[in-house]
C-alpha cells in the first residue's frame, strides 16, 4: 500500500531515482529546503511499503491573496519510471488542488515542455488547459517551449483564470 505523506528533509537522500527522469528537473538542496520552509502543506511524497520513494510534488501559493492572482503553483511533479501509470500523480495533484482550495485560491498552474506530450495529455484529463505559451522557457534548453496550464478552483465562479490567451509570451513576461 503506497503512503502519501509531508517530504521530509531526509528525502532529499533517498529521492535520487524519482530525479533520474530526464524531464524532472533536478533543484539544489536550498531551493527544495525553501520550499519545505515556506510551503511545507503543498510537499508531498509517495512511498512505497518497502520505503522506496514513488514519486512527489512540490508547490506554493503566490500572487495577491485579495486578488484574483491567488493561485497554487505547481513547481514540480515526478514520479519514478517504474511507479508511473498506478495514478500517483493524479492523487498527488489533487492533494496541491485541495490544498489551494483551503487557501481560497482562484486557481492552479504549472509550466509542462511542450514536447512532454504525455504529461500535457494527463494534466489535461485532470481538467487543466493550456493557457498560454511560454518561449524559450527551458534555461538550459533554449529551444524548449513550456505550456502555462491552468485549473480553475471554486473561487473562480467564472473560470477566467482559464481562458487561453492566444500570442506567447517570454519568460520575463510570466507574473
Amino acid at each position: 500500500m503506497t503512503t502519501v505523506r509531508p517530504f521530509t528533509c531526509d528525502d532529499l537522500f533517498r529521492f535520487n531515482n524519482v530525479n533520474l527522469d530526464p524531464l524532472t528537473e533536478t533543484y539544489g538542496i536550498p531551493f527544495y529546503l525553501q520550499y519545505l520552509a515556506h510551503w511545507p502543506e503543498y510537499f508531498k511524497v509517495c512511498e512505497a511499503p518497502c520505503g522506496r520513494i514513488m514519486g512527489y510534488i512540490m508547490g506554493k501559493a503566490e500572487g495577491s491573496v485579495a486578488q484574483e492572482t491567488w493561485h497554487g503553483h505547481v513547481t514540480a511533479l515526478t514520479v519514478a519510471p517504474e511507479y508511473r501509470r498506478l495514478g500517483l500523480a493524479a492523487t498527488l495533484m489533487n492533494i496541491l488542488e485541495d490544498v489551494s482550495e483551503q487557501k481560497k485560491a482562484f486557481f492552479v498552474d504549472l509550466f509542462v515542455r511542450v514536447s512532454n506530450k504525455v504529461a500535457t495529455s494527463m494534466y489535461e484529463r485532470l481538467g487543466y488547459v493550456i493557457y498560454r505559451r511560454v518561449l524559450e522557457y527551458y534555461s538550459g534548453d533554449p529551444d524548449e517551449d513550456a505550456f502555462d496550464m491552468r485549473k480553475a478552483c471554486s473561487r473562480d465562479k467564472e473560470k477566467k483564470s482559464m481562458k487561453p490567451i492566444k500570442d506567447p509570451v517570454r519568460p520575463e513576461d510570466v507574473e
